[in-house]
């Protein structure tokens, strides 16, 4: 299995990367959609600094998806969070759907 099969992805999340600080605060690309799986469960993951953080939401995209962390990311019901980290999942021929998760507030 190459991918994350086309017809899990399901749901759609608008995703605007974080580009930086400014002096009237943080400013974001442009909102694309991305398509995904996204599963809304509460869990326990590290930010890209290494710090013991709390996941509302994972959304499983397809290999190259990319999303800075702190990027704003709205989810079909309307509420809006950002991304912790963004991780690459390739299984290397073993037979697991290759993937991407952005771990989301």
């Amino acid at each position: 299995m190459a991918t994350i099969p086309r017809r899990f992805l399901v749901h759609s999340i608008e995703v605007e990367d974080y580009l930086g600080d400014t002096s009237h605060g943080p400013t974001y690309a442009p909102a694309r959609t991305v398509t995904c799986l996204l599963d809304e469960q509460t869990r326990g993951v590290r930010s890209a600094a290494g710090e013991q953080v709390t996941s509302t939401s994972t959304a499983y995209c397809l290999p190259g998806e990319k999303a800075p962390p702190f990027s704003r990311v709205t989810l079909q019901s309307g509420r809006v969070t950002k991304v912790i980290q963004t991780k690459a999942r390739d299984g290397k021929g073993l037979g697991t759907p290759n993937h991407v998760e952005l771990q989301l507030e």
